[in-house]
């Protein structure tokens, strides 16, 4: 998962909405979004080391949704291929039920084991950031938080484009009739933008130019590499909806939506 920006306001009737989409090779084998045999997780899945990007976890008889998101940190220098893969840490507390702060305190003795990364993660009542770098966990704030292959809040060009963009899509859904169906539609819209940024604006991560401006959009497009999945996900008091768009080197794959429901 490589860009995220999501709206979280507690005590409302939709407190949390977010937006996604995961870039990856096309080669690395992957299943879309599906319910998981034999566990409470609604997921796409990475068929190389077994874990997920995001995804929604909702145990037999449980009370809370559960909710857990990762980004890369791009740190092209300190890459290591013998690291743990980093999908185990969403795929572990999907099954889990540990509270996220306990989860994330734990997690802060072994995250050096990984290569870099980002992390939320929503146990049906605490909304929790953490960048492993710094082995800083932290509560997000009410409203908008993005976060991409940086730390959150990083100002890079499609991260500034994409929060911007779902702060007005949100406001103007309010001022209108509430449809979620053309909402949901909007959101993934502003997923599929494929604008790079000039020059000028790019980050600086140890990549090529030319790679740092196609990486520079919202949704990539190469030959080999690219947005695999763009979703879209609303948790209510009670009910939450994920949609998933999948992509290949050729462009959409399909779409599938699923409906999570618990407590009374």
């Amino acid at each position: 998962m490589c860009l995220i920006t999501l709206n979280w306001q507690p005590g409302q009737s939709v407190p949390l909405r977010m937006a996604a989409n995961r870039d990856e090779f096309y080669a690395r084998p992957t299943l879309g979004l599906h319910h998981w045999p034999g566990q409470g997780v609604l997921a796409g899945r990475d068929l190389q080391a077994g874990g997920t990007w995001l995804g929604l976890g909702l145990g037999v008889g449980a009370s809370h949704i559960r909710l857990a998101a990762l980004t890369n940190y791009r740190d092209v220098a300190h890459h290591r291929l013998d690291a743990a893969s980093r999908g185990h840490i969403t795929a572990s507390f999907l099954n889990s039920s540990v509270g996220a702060r306990d989860y994330l305190e734990s997690l802060v003795a072994t995250a050096q084991c990984y290569n870099p990364f980002n992390l939320i993660l929503f146990d049906g009542q605490t909304l929790l950031g953490f960048e492993s770098r710094h082995a800083r966990l932290f509560a997000l704030p009410v409203g908008i938080t993005s976060v991409s292959n940086a730390d959150f809040n990083t100002p890079w060009p499609k991260l500034k484009r994409l929060h911007s963009s779902f702060e007005q899509t949100l406001a103007a859904s309010h001022e209108t009739s509430h449809d979620e169906a053309l909402l949901q539609g909007r959101l993934l819209e502003l997923l599929s933008d494929d604008q790079t940024a000039p020059d000028s604006e790019l980050p600086r991560t140890g990549l090529a130019l030319n790679q740092e401006r196609v990486l520079s959009a919202a949704f990539i497009r190469t030959p080999d590499y690219g947005t695999r999945a763009s979703s879209v996900i609303r948790i209510g008091s009670q009910q939450a909806q994920f949609t998933e768009r999948c992509f290949d080197a050729n462009g959409l794959l399909g779409e599938a939506t699923h409906t999570l429901s618990w407590g009374n």
